[in-house]
């Protein structure tokens, strides 16, 4: 690993009275006096100007299958290099990874440089993921890191809550070439309770990326929170009217960080599945043993296309990308 960089001055913000600055990457809209960090813990006021503290720093340095991501249809069967901030702009109660988004963890430097050259020796790897936390705030570090990502031939991934403005959103969007976006519930009030955000914003990067990039989404299914039918047929429909290709993960929640709701249950997750195979083609349940739930089958002939075990994935019934049974165009990037 190579020493951090002196400093590097944030993307999107303002001056603000006072020595005060304005942070406008995402709804959250920090105002920040001198010395004073943010939400997300990545951007600081220093002497005022907008520092991205955490650029390069990352709290995991990992290779995982391309499932874990949950990406069940790009590139499946490969390995992917992860890396993620210390660092998150909403405040769920519930964080599975509170302990490295919600909380100062312990970190290390990468460059850009030595991100691509880590996955170019990796066997079975051709993506990076930015993941495990909020990687949007780390907006400057990715957009460095995914330009060198490109330049070595490989793709770039976001495991996001999509929560940024338009803007930037746009402007990082050409650079990602795959997405798993959590859309934690269809009740805006859930996100202002729980989790200290809005809806709206998700719900918007959502359907700017459809046709730009392969985006996959993940619903977390919190007993008594987020677990109604109706939340489950929103989402399905929300989704379906974007494009009904679109692969959704319903996956279990576990009792975390400020939230003690008992774990899902797993006749919820199924029902939610069967909710949304009305109007999806590919609904699948995670964070669970869920036979039937698992495989990837052809949506015009039903037939077995990719076999999967936990995180472990094999394409067995595609040929040259399409269904090898009925020659149907299931649309999976491999």
């Amino acid at each position: 690993m190579t020493s951090p960089p002196v400093v590097v001055e944030a993307k999107y913000w303002e001056k603000a009275e006072g020595g005060a600055v304005q942070c406008r990457l995402c709804p959250v809209h920090c105002r920040l006096k001198e010395g004073k960090t943010g939400v997300c813990m990545a951007k600081k006021n220093v002497g005022g100007r907008l520092i991205a503290v955490t650029y390069g720093f990352t709290t995991s340095f990992n290779v995982d299958p391309m499932e874990k991501k949950p990406l069940y249809h790009f590139f499946p069967g490969t390995q992917i290099l992860s890396l993620g901030p210390n660092a998150c702009n909403l405040g769920c109660q519930f964080c599975q990874n509170f302990q490295i988004s919600q909380e100062k963890a312990p970190t290390s430097f990468v460059s850009p440089e030595e991100v691509a050259a880590a996955a170019l020796k990796i066997p079975n790897c051709v993506s990076v993921a930015y993941t495990y936390t909020e990687p949007l705030m780390w907006y400057e570090y990715i957009l460095d890191a995914a330009a060198q990502v490109k330049k070595a031939g490989l793709k770039n991934v976001l495991v996001t809550n999509g929560y940024l403005e338009p803007e930037p959103y746009d402007a990082i969007l050409p650079l990602i070439d795959a997405l798993n976006v959590d859309i934690k519930s269809m009740d805006d009030d859930f996100y202002r309770k729980v989790c200290k955000g809005k809806l709206a914003p998700i719900l918007r990067n959502v359907e700017k990326t459809v046709g730009k990039a392969h985006i996959e989404i993940t619903n977390l299914v919190i007993p008594g929170l987020n677990d109604a039918d109706d939340n489950f047929e929103r989402l399905a429909k929300f989704l379906a009217g974007l494009d009904p290709f679109i692969p959704l993960h319903f996956s279990r929640y576990f009792p975390m960080y400020k939230m003690d709701n008992p774990p899902t249950p797993p006749e919820t997750l199924f029902r939610a599945a069967e909710i949304a195979k009305r109007w999806l083609k590919y609904v699948f349940v995670g964070n669970i043993s869920a036979p039937g739930y698992d495989d990837t089958s052809c949506p015009f002939c039903k037939a077995v296309l990719i076999r999967r075990d936990g995180f472990q994935a094999e394409v067995e019934g595609l040929k040259g990308g399409l269904c090898a049974s009925c020659g149907g165009n299931p649309r999976i990037i491999v």
